[in-house]
């Protein structure tokens, strides 16, 4: 689940947190998403890094179209919505195109644990038109757990936005992202880098994958970096 240490105190800082609803525009859609501080907490609200993501997306930074797409401790859903807009968005300037991924497999996962599963489903369901979600799948993903749901090396792009904030999920969490990368795959992080521990993933993701920082939002202070697995070759 994107659960992250909250440092700001001010009431302001909290106020947006504790509104029922925040309005996004992304892809040529309003956005409503539904926030539910109160029972849910941090895992039910839009974090900077989902939005700095989000807006990553939609400057084209990456090919959606036709590619197959996983957002992991998805939370509110924003990143893995927009993801599933863009897609859409990308494949109707070509209706050919467009029916051949209706057809084949192209799709977006999103996904976090259990609990927070109806929350995510009611997000998506309200914000994607009815012709788009049959591409998009809510799914649970405990990280190191139900990896058998989830064919080795299915996804061409996984997401995370604010995904990296406790030690003893870092092993967990790499496990995930080795198991659902293929050699092709691309893995987009969205986080501020907080402590020390967040630096500390970045090394222990390096060691497996070829890392690299694309994009800084000065204003949000979120860092988008982007890994591929290594080539076996590159490591002898």
């Amino acid at each position: 689940m994107a659960l992250v240490p909250y440092e700001e105190t001010t009431e302001f800082g909290l106020q947006k947190f504790h509104k029922p609803l925040a309005t996004f525009s992304f892809a040529n859609h309003t956005i409503q998403i539904r926030q539910d501080w109160r029972h849910l907490g941090v895992a039910a609200v839009v974090w900077d890094a989902a939005i700095v993501l989000s807006t990553y997306l939609e400057m084209g930074a990456v090919e959606l179209r036709g590619r197959s797409a996983v957002e992991l401790g998805a939370g509110t859903g924003l990143v893995g919505i927009v993801a599933a807009l863009l897609a859409l968005k990308s494949s109707m300037k070509s209706l050919l195109v467009h029916c051949l991924l209706f057809f084949s497999g192209a799709h977006v996962t999103i996904t976090d644990r259990k609990v927070a599963l109806e929350f995510l489903k009611s997000n998506v369901q309200a914000n994607l038109p009815p012709h788009i979600q049959p591409k998009t799948v809510v799914k649970e993903l405990t990280w190191g757990q139900n990896l058998g749901s989830f064919s080795p090396g299915e996804f061409d792009l996984i997401l995370g936005a604010d995904i990296i904030y406790l030690e003893e999920t870092f092993t967990d969490l790499l496990q995930t992202l080795e198991h659902l990368c293929s050699n092709h795959s691309v893995i987009l992080l969205a986080c501020r880098i907080r402590y020390e521990r967040d630096n500390n993933f970045l090394a222990m993701l390096e060691r497996q994958f070829t890392v690299r920082k694309v994009h800084y939002d000065p204003e949000k202070d979120v860092h988008i970096y982007e890994a591929q697995k290594r080539n076996q070759k590159e490591d002898l």
